[in-house]
């Protein structure tokens, strides 16, 4: 019951921010260039935010304390900007509330997957995360209260989603995010004698030691850089196509779409992982993304948009589950929160940064579709990296089996 109130407590902010961030800020009158510098920004401050969290959290082994400081600075922030107009003030806080609500995912990823184990299945409470973000999105797309079409009601439900997260996190035992080399696999059965050890992957097996900068590694990362920047332009700049390109209300439509389709795909992760390994489905999540441009390139209408959200099922239902595994893999339980924050800021966040200003200025003066047809170009090297290596790399996939 806990980690699941934990992973509702998550996801409630992510709800209103992923959506509506460039509403918000577009609300406030800036061009599309000048949009995709502050979401820059915003990035940044994102980027920083969960190594300097994930230190804290690492180094006192408790993970609540910072989870509570990181969700009151988002209610702060939600406070400022729903009650101030200031251009000055809002382009400071802004970055001042990425930095708080983007750490919390980061290290509830690096606690979950330490407490619960490699036999524990994290994808059961992830895929709850993904049930109250579509449940949100659903109902602030049809709600008649504070409509999320101008930057003061974005902030107002900013500021609700913050305070119930921090509501959630405080009423769970602290023990529950304590570090403190114990696992909780809750309804696993007891491993039989002389199990545990053929139970470990081969690094833990042969007592090497995991180097987190491995060739390996490296190949793995650059495979998830190169899946984020491609899809930097869907997180940034899909709810102002829907509402500029496509004259259509239907942002939370939209990504009650995407979030409900990836669902059952994170849900069912373990087994998947356990099957097909981690590389394997990280690169055909990544074709799976230039499916999804193809569909939006061909068919430019409300259709294309509703198709190309349900192929998130596997861009990044599938995407995401595998590269936790594969950093969960790669790097000890000491030092889990690095490794999620390397992941969430170096492989993504820093991708988002780049997709921030680079497509702000793409669409001011080409357009979206001319967007769409760069950023897929990334998927395509993706994708040429991972066959290009996968001899190298087979012998290493069970390690990485989730």
């Amino acid at each position: 019951m806990y980690w699941a109130l934990a992973f509702i407590g998550t996801f409630l902010v992510y709800g209103i921010l992923s959506p509506y961030i460039s509403i918000l800020i577009r609300g406030y009158g800036y061009s599309h260039s000048t949009l995709g510098f502050l979401l820059a920004v915003c990035e940044a401050a994102a980027i920083a935010s969960p190594f300097v969290t994930g230190f804290f959290a690492d180094r006192f082994k408790c993970y609540k304390p910072v989870l509570l400081i990181s969700l009151f600075a988002s209610l702060c922030c939600g406070i400022i900007l729903h009650l101030s107009n200031n251009l000055l003030l809002c382009a400071i806080v802004l970055p001042v509330l990425s930095f708080g609500y983007r750490a919390v995912q980061p290290l509830m990823d690096a606690i979950s997957t330490i407490k619960l184990g490699k036999e524990g299945n994290y994808g059961k409470y992830r895929a709850l995360g993904s049930l109250v973000f579509f449940l949100l999105v659903i109902y602030l797309q049809f709600t008649p209260v504070f409509v999320p079409n101008t930057s003061s009601n974005i902030a107002f439900w900013v500021m609700v989603c913050s305070f119930s997260s921090l509501v959630l996190i405080t009423i769970i035992p602290k023990s529950c995010f304590t570090n403190d080399g114990k696992t909780q696999p809750a309804g696993d059965p007891p491993r039989k004698a002389g199990t545990a050890l053929r139970g470990k992957s081969a690094v833990q097996r042969h007592g090497a030691v995991r180097k987190l900068w491995s060739p390996l590694f490296i190949i793995g990362f650059l495979i998830i850089f190169l899946n984020r920047l491609s899809m930097s332009p869907i997180n940034g700049f899909l709810s102002l196509y829907v509402v500029e390109y496509l004259k259509w209300d239907a942002v939370g439509l939209m990504w009650a779409l995407s979030s409900g389709s990836e669902i059952a795909f994170i849900f069912l992760s373990k087994r998947l992982i356990l099957r097909f390994k981690a590389l394997p489905l990280m690169a055909f999540a990544t074709f799976a993304v230039l499916v999804r441009y193809a569909i939006m390139l061909v068919f430019t209408s409300g259709g294309g948009v509703v198709v190309s959200q349900l192929t998130h099922s596997v861009c990044y239902g599938v995407f995401h589950p595998a590269a936790v595994s594969f950093i969960a893999g790669c790097v000890p339980p000491e030092r889990r929160a690095l490794g999620m924050s390397l992941y969430l800021s170096l492989g993504t966040g820093v991708p988002t940064l780049i997709g921030s200003i680079s497509g702000g200025f793409i669409v001011e003066y080409l357009g979206y579709r001319a967007m769409f047809l760069f950023f897929a170009l990334f998927a395509v090297l993706g994708l040429l990296l991972y066959f290009i290596t996968r001899k190298h790399i087979t012998r290493f996939s069970a390690e990485y089996a989730g």
